[in-house]
């Protein structure tokens, strides 16, 4: 066996992990000549159920009702899906190869040879859950303007880069650059997961165990295999504490009170204000809008929706500007069929109706954010101002 396949003897149990890079159709000859010398009871493959029908079923895109999707604010979750596959599928088609190869031959096996299939991994949607209910306001936010700027990085990257990808020292190094950055999201994107998976494949049935995962997880997986793991608190999605969402309520109610108490002793400073909060909210939030190609009527629309749900925590202003765009402009089949091949390049982001939507919820919302910041800033330095002078 070569380097990138390691045995580790449990108990009665021969686990086989077979360490991958996703997009190497290198992987996928690991995956079979580990098969066939190891001839496995259970395959385990790093995939959820709902990533499992992602990659059986290709066309899943055109069942997608995006205004359902905006609905139940899944909106952002749906962007940073697609521009993480993107990026894979870009690396994949440098590589002649394909997104998820090793794992598609993992299930074939299984299924030729009347193995058992386990999935092994955490559902992908509770895990962008968790990092998202872990992050802070600020550290959201740097978040997505993160993940939104990947959509302009077109580098390649070579054969022998993605060699060195499979290495899991070189992997564990590139992911503690991840931490420093984001540690709450290297914590629930890896660590947690190769706690995860290292209690599926340890309790996978049979004698022979081969589990085909990313070499990223490799390591924390031979780590954690000893240990009993507690997989319901890692399903679990941390709520927020009554004290934050008390906060939620009580900034806008702070400045709705500091606009009134202005306008009764300051009718003009206070009409001021509200001018500024209007202006500030509509005008960025329409420029998110415009930005990301919405059309006119979707920007009027964040325009005048903006001021009112920055006082509101249950709404958000791209929400309304997105299901606008939706009906102004319906996604057609081929923009669910393209949306692999357009979402390649920066220019086709903006071009294809499916993720220009989800453009236009995120930059809506985030410009927003952006725009209460500087506006509330001001109606507490002129309430200040009223206040003690």
């Amino acid at each position: 066996m070569n380097e990138n396949i390691v045995m580790i003897q449990y108990q009665d149990k021969e686990i086989y992990l077979v360490k991958t890079a996703h997009v190497s159709k290198n992987s996928v000859e690991d995956v079979v000549s580990c098969f066939e010398e190891v001839d496995p009871d259970t395959i385990c493959i790093e995939l959820d159920e709902q990533r499992l029908k992602s990659l059986e079923d290709r066309d899943a895109w055109r069942n997608t009702d995006i205004v359902e999707v905006i609905r139940k604010k899944q909106a952002a979750y749906l962007l940073v899906n697609t521009i993480l596959s993107s990026f894979q599928r870009r690396m994949a088609k440098q590589m002649d190869s394909s997104s998820g190869a090793e794992m598609v031959k993992g299930i074939e096996l299984s299924r030729q040879h009347d193995k058992t299939l386990v999935l092994a991994d955490r559902p992908v949607k509770t895990t962008f859950s968790r990092i998202w209910a872990k992050l802070g306001t600020y550290e959201k936010a740097k978040l997505i303007v993160s993940i939104v700027s990947s959509i302009f990085d077109d580098e390649e990257i070579s054969e022998e880069e993605l060699a060195q990808l499979k290495n899991s020292d070189a992997l564990e190094t590139a992911l503690q650059e991840v931490g420093k950055e984001f540690p709450m999201v290297k914590k629930v994107l890896v660590d947690e997961r190769d706690c995860y998976l290292a209690e599926k494949i340890r309790n996978a049935p049979g004698k022979k165990i081969m589990a085909i995962i990313g070499a990223a997880h490799a390591a924390g997986i031979q780590r954690h295999l000893y240990e009993e793991i507690d997989t319901a608190e890692l399903e679990d999605i941390p709520k927020k504490k009554g004290i934050a969402s008390l906060i939620k309520w009580l900034i806008p109610a702070l400045l709705i009170f500091m606009v009134i108490y202005t306008l009764l002793h300051n009718k003009d400073v206070g009409i001021s204000q509200l001018k500024s909060w209007i202006l500030w909210n509509g005008s960025l939030s329409a420029a998110g809008v415009l930005i990301a190609g919405g059309h006119i009527l979707t920007a009027l629309t964040a325009f005048v929706m903006a001021p009112i749900t920055s006082l509101n925590p249950l709404l958000a202003a791209g929400w309304f500007a997105g299901i606008v765009e939706a009906t102004l402009r319906k996604p057609k089949v081929k923009d669910f069929e393209d949306i692999a091949e357009d979402t390649a390049t920066f220019k086709g982001f903006f071009r294809n109706g499916v993720t220009r939507i989800l453009l236009i919820v995120v930059f809506a919302n985030v410009f927003s954010t952006i725009a209460t910041l500087i506006s509330g800033l001001d109606i507490v330095r002129s309430f200040l101002d009223i206040l003690f002078n």
